[in-house]
């Protein structure tokens, strides 16, 4: 599938000249979702699968490349949502950072300058600090454990803080645990002592490395594997779909295992370009959410089950830890820095754990 790598310069600067808004970025009330800067779109240019010249436009951008099943996810939404719209709405997807940085996107979808849907969690702390909960080591205990946080009070809850910050929610992705890579085996927290490490800009996990001893350094995901190679940090921690997709394998000989994050990626829409649409678009956009979770949890569990046997045949070693080390000092470390309503948030999900 090709897709149409234009410029983003004057999407990102129409993002820098917005003023930074707390929750409830505002916009424009037009019925039509705003295309991407400098015209044209991903896949459709503005042209519905079906044919002729759609009345709206969704365009969603996300950070990982196309073999990623957050893509496959994205193009299966593409397809739902027109053919169910009968070309009304255009779906554009562009996949690796075409749209800028996860931070980038969600500003450009809270200011209405490009961007329509993203996929993100802990990032959206900067507008509404509790979310970055959702970041918090060792909160999360098992994929069973996450989907009672998720589909129960505490996730309408978090919901309900994306919604105050101008953000939609039709869906959600899970996630693999995460694991640290680096080029030497490391198998407790003393190993950790001033290694420079490459985190998402998620103060959560910030604080967790640096109860370690570690030097976390805050980057975008495009720049990670040149900073690799370069030797300007030492390891990354993602989890194994992000790994490989990466090519992390490539300037990375371990895997360490600490498994010290379970989270997911909320499907974040707009909530001002979604009420921009007819009560009858707005229903099938809905339903497209939930076409595109189901579709990339089913891509997401076949992967997880294969990842750690490519992985190893790329030539990446898997190392065993002591996780009880690594959770106790980084969640000691982070619960010291947690607000009040953050630590009450932690209280809610902890005790959502079905097998606690």
């Amino acid at each position: 599938m090709k897709l149409n790598k234009k410029p983003v310069a004057l999407l990102l600067a129409a993002v820098m000249a917005a003023s930074m808004t707390a929750c409830g970025g505002g916009g424009s009330s037009t019925p039509a979702t705003t295309a991407a800067a400098g015209g044209g779109a991903a896949e459709t240019n503005g042209a519905s699968s079906s044919g002729g010249k759609a009345e709206f436009e969704i365009n969603i951008g996300h950070i990982n490349d196309e073999r990623d099943s957050w893509h496959q996810g994205a193009l299966k939404f593409k397809e739902y949502v027109e053919e169910k719209s009968g070309g009304r709405i255009a779906v554009n997807v562009y996949p690796s950072s075409q749209l800028g940085t996860e931070v980038d996107m969600i500003q450009s979808i809270l200011t209405q300058g490009g961007c329509d849907i993203t996929f993100t969690g802990e990032s959206m702390q900067t507008y509404q600090p509790d979310l970055g909960i959702i970041g918090m080591p060792y909160l999360i205990k098992s994929d069973a454990h996450m989907e009672a946080v998720l589909t129960g009070d505490v996730g309408k809850e978090l919901e309900d803080l994306m919604d105050k910050c101008g953000m939609k929610v039709l869906g959600y992705y899970t996630r693999g645990p995460r694991n640290i890579t680096s080029n030497k085996k490391i198998t407790s927290p003393a190993d950790m002592n001033n290694f420079v490490i490459r985190t998402p800009q998620s103060a959560m996990t910030v604080a967790a490395f640096e109860a370690v001893g570690a030097k976390p350094t805050p980057m975008a995901l495009a720049e990670v594997f040149t900073s690799l190679q370069q030797g300007t940090i030492e390891g990354q921690e993602n989890p194994l779909a992000m790994i490989q997709n990466s090519s992390f394998y490539e300037v990375q000989d371990y895997v360490i295992r600490s498994e010290h994050l379970r989270a997911w990626v909320y499907i974040a829409m707009g909530k001002a370009q979604f009420e921009a649409l007819p009560a009858d678009l707005q229903e099938i956009v809905v339903e497209g959410g939930k076409e595109m979770q189901a579709y990339e949890h089913e891509l997401f569990l076949k992967n997880e089950a294969e990842l750690e046997k490519t992985l190893t045949e790329e030539g990446m070693e898997f190392v065993d830890v002591d996780q009880d080390a690594f959770a106790e000092a980084m969640t000691a470390g982070v619960l010291a820095v947690l607000t009040d309503s953050q630590k009450a948030l932690y209280e809610k999900i902890s005790a959502a754990n079905p097998d606690a």
